[in-house]
């Protein structure tokens, strides 16, 4: 399987038109895709069945990038991996729909689903979209001020 280990990606939120743009950020250990709200300049992981907020944050940038369909904790060739657990489980990048929401979240295959953060939980679907890339992108560091 290829997996492209840094991508980027905006999305509109078709219900509130924020934009949530993928991200990874660090927390107990794991390193996690996350959601950014540039709108409120917040980052959020989803772990242990919260959602958490980060201050510092990598975002994930380049170009190349689609959407593709999927479930049950598969990823398809060319997915983009962007985390991992402290026990070397990979996390990859995914968005889900929840309460008229499209967002990001960390897809975790040895658990069969994605867990997105929202509302300040961590919700765990099993439909969701993958990011999958042609090429690789780069991260970059921020900061929430």
């Amino acid at each position: 399987r290829r997996t492209v280990r840094i991508s980027y990606q905006f999305q509109v939120n078709e219900s509130t038109n924020l934009i949530f743009t993928a991200s990874r950020a660090f927390h107990e250990g794991d390193q996690i895709p996350a959601k950014v709200l540039p709108s409120k300049q917040a980052c959020y992981i989803s772990h242990n069945g919260l959602e958490h907020f980060k201050p510092n944050f990598e975002l994930l940038s380049g170009a190349g990038f689609t959407w593709v369909g999927s479930s049950n904790g598969h990823v398809p060739d060319g997915a983009v991996l962007a985390g991992h657990q402290r026990t070397g489980e990979p996390l990859y990048v995914g968005r889900a729909h929840h309460e008229g929401s499209l967002t990001v979240g960390k897809i975790h295959t040895g658990h069969g689903c994605i867990y997105i953060p929202y509302g300040g939980q961590e919700i765990s679907i099993l439909h969701y979209e993958v990011l999958v890339a042609q090429q690789r992108g780069m991260m970059e560091c921020c900061q929430c001020q």
